[in-house]
């Protein structure tokens, strides 16, 4: 079940990982990784593919009044935003770390949508509208990151992660 079915959630923004498919990394891995950011945080409704790669999962964190939703794409569509991306960022190539980026972005050919939820409840209190915390969704991204060999973008900044 997606987080948007679920209506203690609303969706914040979305971000992307995007790497060689080679790289999806097996779910097992993914949890143990998880695992070791703390136990606040829980994985979810996960579905992988014949050889045990993530293919999706939810991922939440109430002490951050926060969950994920992530899902793996591959094939046009993927290729069709990469175009769009290396075009969109190549002004940023001239610093090594956005060219090394921007290299990995080319390599690409799949990628993670990671979906970020607020939990509802959290924002209804105007008192403590800073109760969402995205430590955890920068800690996932990290990990995913790391582990797909791949390159974090965040659409809205038009930047590199």
């Amino acid at each position: 079940m997606s987080t948007f079915e679920n209506n203690s959630y609303q969706w914040r923004e979305t971000y992307f990982v995007l790497f060689q498919s080679k790289n999806c990394p097996k779910e097992e891995l993914v949890r143990e990784r998880i695992r070791s950011i703390g136990p606040h945080i829980e994985m979810n409704n996960v579905r992988t593919d014949e050889d045990g790669r993530l293919l999706s999962c939810t991922v939440t964190s109430p002490d951050d009044f926060a969950a994920l939703d992530i899902c793996y794409l591959a094939g046009e569509e993927v290729e069709e935003q990469i175009t769009t991306l290396v075009e969109q960022f190549s002004h940023q190539a001239g610093e090594q770390e956005n060219a090394q980026n921007l290299s990995k972005l080319v390599e690409a050919d799949a990628r993670f949508d990671i979906l970020h939820f607020e939990q509802v409840a959290a924002m209804a209190d105007e008192e403590e509208d800073d109760l969402l915390d995205p430590g955890g969704l920068l800690l996932v991204m990290e990990l995913l990151i790391e582990l797909c060999q791949g390159v974090g973008i965040d659409p809205q900044t038009e930047s590199f992660y």
